[in-house]
């Protein structure tokens, strides 16, 4: 059993339950009595998220359904990165919505650096915009796994490539 096992610690969202969860937005606002008039758009373009609206107040409306919807389609809220509200032409305002996906520098050496700490035997590689993790044990791996799940990371994990 000399083989090595691994795992990769990546952030990514599914794309299309995201097309979804906009698309159910979209539906909502044109359903909701309070946000009928107010020609409300959500566009979701390649790597953020257009919202148009009339005032401040219905923008924090939108935020929810947008955050009930996409916690409904297992999306994590922090793929969302809430940019500034801006003033647009005739008393609208206008945010873009960053969508966040990978791993950036200083979080992967977080990363590493933690798992290099509290496990031994536990090996942990910086690939890009993701983590490579492996070791001679599967049972290490899980543990590794549920360590990671308790800290909070600004930005959502998932665990793929586990063999």
């Amino acid at each position: 059993m000399a083989s090595t096992f691994s795992f990769d610690i990546v952030s990514d969202f599914d794309r299309q339950e995201l097309v979804n969860a906009v698309d159910q937005v979209v539906r909502d606002i044109k359903g909701r009595y309070d946000l009928k008039d107010t020609q409300t758009t959500v566009e979701l373009v390649e790597e953020s998220i257009n919202v148009s609206t009339d005032s401040e107040f219905t923008l924090d409306s939108v935020h929810t359904i947008l955050r009930e919807k996409a916690a409904k389609r297992n999306l994590s809220q922090k793929i969302f990165d809430f940019g500034k509200v801006e003033s647009a032409s005739g008393n609208r305002v206008r945010q873009e919505i960053k969508l966040q996906k990978g791993i950036s520098q200083e979080i992967a050496k977080q990363i590493s650096k933690l798992i290099r700490d509290e496990f031994k035997k536990v090996q942990a590689s910086i690939q890009g915009d993701a983590v490579r993790v492996s070791a001679k044990s599967k049972d290490d791996l899980q543990v590794v796994m549920q360590r990671l799940k308790q800290e909070d990371y600004p930005v959502a994990l998932q665990f793929t490539n586990y063999r």
